[in-house]
């Protein structure tokens, strides 16, 4: 993959602001999964500086790049676009039960994904007009 070049700073305040926030939603979540930036770059199949940069508020990642980062932290892309600005929370129906699961550090990743699971399965087992 070809390097994207670096967001000049200054650019665009709320930009650099968003780069930050993602790149410490991604490192906090890494951290909690208790994984090295050498795995998770592996994981989600970019560089390690890249990822690093990411995590720096560097680099904008793509959209694609946050969906492998995501999977490779098993958490939800959506999160991911709406911390980078791709997405509102009105574009992704924000779930404050959702957001709370990727965000307690005492869970684990596979506890996250356990709890999503089944919180999915009840919302998709209610009736219609609930």
């Amino acid at each position: 993959m070809p390097p994207v070049p670096p967001i000049p700073p200054g650019l665009d305040p709320r930009l650099d602001q968003r780069l930050a926030e993602v790149g410490d939603f991604i490192r906090s979540q890494r951290e909690m999964a208790r994984m090295s930036v050498r795995r998770l770059a592996e994981l989600a199949g970019v560089s390690n500086p890249y990822l690093s940069q990411i995590e720096r508020g560097l680099r904008k990642p793509s959209a694609d790049i946050l969906q492998q980062i995501a999977k490779a932290l098993q958490i939800s892309a959506e999160t991911l676009y709406v911390r980078a600005g791709l997405l509102s929370d009105d574009d992704t129906g924000a779930n404050p039960v959702r957001d709370a699961i990727a965000r307690d550090p005492n869970l684990t990743p596979e506890q996250r994904q356990a709890l999503l699971n089944v919180y999915e399965s009840f919302l998709a087992s209610r009736p219609p007009d609930a």
